[in-house]
């Protein structure tokens, strides 16, 4: 086995962050041989509700987990990591669009960026889950310049996931046999989701989704509703943001930016490859 690598997990007291410790200890997000030591990070009052994620852990009895880190402090939390799971944030309610957590987050993400930038190292693989998501990472990016740009990314995967089991769904097949849809914009309502590279494999070949749907109606308007809106109706349902499934989403875009994608596989992974006027009109106060 390689050096155990060290992940930060923000936000780790958090629904998000309960469901997603498991998953990197387990192995689902760096591979079945790849050791790990989790950066378990949050606010101090939520200190106790952390010790107690990192007891469930340690009976957990996982293979990989090398070791475990509870704190409060950056200057502990972001020091030498390998990984950044940016998912502490302050979450989204029922009602709430995602420009309503804009003013808040940004300051987090500005503050977490300069201990980015002062305690991880340089090569240091980053994906912001706190929403909105693309604009975070963007705040995040600008705190901390001596880590490259491209080490940066805000997560698209949760909607990937979910118009892959719609169409799987649609379809009556696996999820697994769906392949290449894309996201563009942000994780919002007005995102748009690109299905004309997607396809099916039936049988022996891969044929075209939207051939295989036969329903261009469908396609325009239920579907890329659906996406849109699937986080408020389970916001509705659970009186909740998703948690589970977005754990599960990080862990994809994750394990296939750091393991390599399948031949021919398309995924949405949201890299942050900024130009330097856009960096120049976006202030953070």
């Amino acid at each position: 086995m390689s050096e155990p690598i060290k992940v930060l997990l923000t936000g780790a007291a958090g629904q998000i962050g309960y469901s997603l410790a498991g998953m990197v200890a387990r192995g689902d997000m760096f591979g079945p041989n790849q050791e790990v030591i989790l950066h378990l990070f949050d606010l101090e009052v939520m200190v106790e509700s952390l010790k107690g994620l990192e007891m469930e852990l340690q009976d957990c009895a996982f293979r990989l987990l090398k070791g475990l880190v509870v704190t409060h402090l950056p200057e502990i939390a972001f020091d030498q990591i390998d990984v950044a799971l940016m998912v502490g944030a302050i979450p989204r309610k029922e009602g709430m669009e995602r420009k309503d957590l804009l003013s808040t987050n940004v300051k987090i993400f500005k503050q977490q960026g300069q201990a980015l930038d002062k305690y991880a190292k340089k090569t240091v693989k980053v994906v912001v889950v706190g929403n909105p998501a693309n604009t975070n990472a963007l705040a995040l990016m600008k705190n901390a310049p001596s880590i490259p740009r491209e080490n940066f990314s805000a997560l698209t995967r949760l909607d990937h996931n979910r118009a892959q089991s719609f169409i799987a769904k649609r379809l009556e097949v696996p999820c697994d046999l769906v392949k290449n849809c894309i996201i563009w914009g942000n994780h919002s309502n007005t995102q748009f989701v690109d299905i004309r590279y997607s396809v099916v494999k039936q049988g022996d070949r891969e044929i075209p989704v939207t051939a295989a749907i036969n329903n261009d109606s469908w396609i325009k308007n239920e579907f890329l509703s659906a996406i849109q809106k699937r986080g408020a109706a389970v916001i509705a349902a659970r009186k909740s943001s998703s948690a589970l499934s977005a754990a599960k989403s990080v862990t994809d875009h994750m394990r296939d930016w750091w393991l390599g994608t399948k031949e021919y596989q398309i995924i949405a992974n949201a890299p942050l490859q900024v130009s330097l006027v856009m960096l120049s009109i976006f202030t953070v106060d």
